[in-house]
This record gives C-alpha cells, sequence and structure tokens, in this order.
C-alpha cells in the first residue's frame, strides 16, 4: 500500500502542473466548447490512472525482477555469456519501451513511408542493446565512463557533418526517447545490483552512468542510418 500511494503522489505532482496550465489556458485564452473541455479533462484523468498504476508496476515489478536479474548475472563465471545476455537484454526492452513506438509511428507519419519504422526500431534497438554492452564492460573492467562519453561524442559531433538535417534531429530525439522509464527502470536497477554482486566494483560508480550510455549510442545508431540513407540516395542519383 504505502507503494501505491508514493506512485500516487508521483503522478499527482507529475500531472499537477499539466492540470493548472490547461485550466489557465482554457478559461483565459483558448475558451473551447465544454464539450470539448471535457473531452481534454477525460484524457488527463485516464492518463493520470494511467501513470499511476505503470510508477506502481514499476515499483513492485520492474525494479526488483531489474535488481534479481542484475544479481545473477553478476556472479556468473562467465563473463561473455553475460555481455550477449546484455545485448539481448537491450533489444527486448527497447521493443517494449512505449515511447520509442511513438517516435518510430510519429517519423513514418512525417516521411510518408520514405523511413520505414521497423529500420529505425532495429538502429534503436541495437544501440541501446550495445549501451548494455559498453555498461557491462565498464561494470567488469572499472574504468571511468568519460573514455566512453567523451570520444563518443565527439563521434557525434563528426558524424552531424554527414548527415542530413532530418537525421540529425531524430537522432538527437532518440536519444531522449530511449530513456524512457522502461528501459531506464529495468536496465539501470540490473548494473547497480551487477556492481554491487561483483567483487572490486563500486556500485556507486561503476552501477551508475548507463542511463548516460543510454542516450548517447542510439544517437550514434540513427546518425550512421542516417549516413547509410545519404549515400544510398547520391547513389541512386
Amino acid at each position: 500500500m504505502d507503494k501505491f500511494l508514493s506512485a500516487l503522489q508521483d503522478a499527482s505532482f507529475a500531472m499537477l502542473p499539466l492540470l493548472v496550465i490547461v485550466l489557465i489556458l482554457q478559461f483565459i485564452i483558448l475558451k473551447m466548447p465544454k464539450k470539448e473541455f471535457l473531452k481534454i479533462i477525460h484524457a488527463l484523468i485516464i492518463t493520470f490512472i494511467g501513470l499511476t498504476l505503470f510508477l506502481y508496476g514499476v515499483e513492485i515489478s520492474f525494479v526488483p525482477f531489474g535488481k534479481e536479474v542484475g544479481l545473477v548475472l553478476g556472479k556468473f563465471e562467465h563473463k561473455w555469456l553475460v555481455i550477449i545476455i546484455g545485448f539481448i537484454i537491450g533489444i527486448v526492452i527497447t521493443l517494449a519501451e512505449p515511447a520509442v513506438k511513438i517516435l518510430n509511428d510519429q517519423i513514418e507519419e512525417v516521411t510518408s513511408g520514405s523511413i520505414s519504422k521497423k529500420l529505425v526500431m532495429l538502429f534503436l534497438s541495437i544501440g541501446v542493446a550495445f549501451s548494455v554492452v559498453f555498461s557491462f564492460i565498464r561494470i567488469y573492467i572499472g574504468i571511468s565512463l568519460l573514455y566512453f562519453i567523451i570520444p563518443g561524442y565527439l563521434l557525434v559531433f563528426i558524424l552531424s557533418k554527414f548527415c542530413s538535417p532530418l537525421f540529425l534531429a531524430m537522432a538527437i530525439d532518440a536519444g531522449g526517447v530511449v530513456t524512457g522509464p522502461m528501459i531506464v527502470s529495468i536496465l539501470l536497477s540490473i548494473t547497480v545490483a551487477m556492481s554491487e554482486a561483483i567483487e572490486m566494483s563500486n556500485p556507486l560508480i561503476d552501477g551508475f552512468g548507463l542511463v548516460a550510455m543510454v542516450a548517447l549510442i542510439p544517437i550514434l545508431s540513427i546518425m550512421i542510418l542516417g549516413v547509410i540513407y545519404e549515400i544510398k540516395t547520391k547513389g541512386g542519383e
């Protein structure tokens, strides 16, 4: 019950500012018909209920699941197999992330199908999968996150010279979308628990940093897709 009340409180804090903005816009600027305004209020109520249930589900299932998986993987002797498992987990969780699906649908709609949402999903999934792999390697080796982040963003700047503005914008948005609640709650729990289970690993240093990796690598993967797209487009001319 405490976890449900906590989820209810978090959802309330998240939705209350939005409700206030909607009310201000309605009574001062928009002044929509009552029927249309009630539709928006109805949508906000449904969103509030859904967000509460989702946050509650994260607390009672996603986080405990991630911790158990992380503890098991951290004690596993065959590190190469753990890396493979991490790659698979990254792909599967990305496929289940609602925010990623919304982005892919928007991309396909705006580009009139010229950029397939399945292709974008493939590159995003691979990007997140490699983020998990690099995070696991970092936990095993114990090296600084900066050795991944600095070269990674330098590569982003280099690739931006060869990408169209469309793919550059898509890549930046993708970096934010993949750090959604499902991906972060499960993967962060796994990496923190892994670092706790591995000797000579510091959970406060090695366990965190996954979100930065997840935000970076998919940007690179979409930019690589953009470079490939540009090469094929110019080759077909």
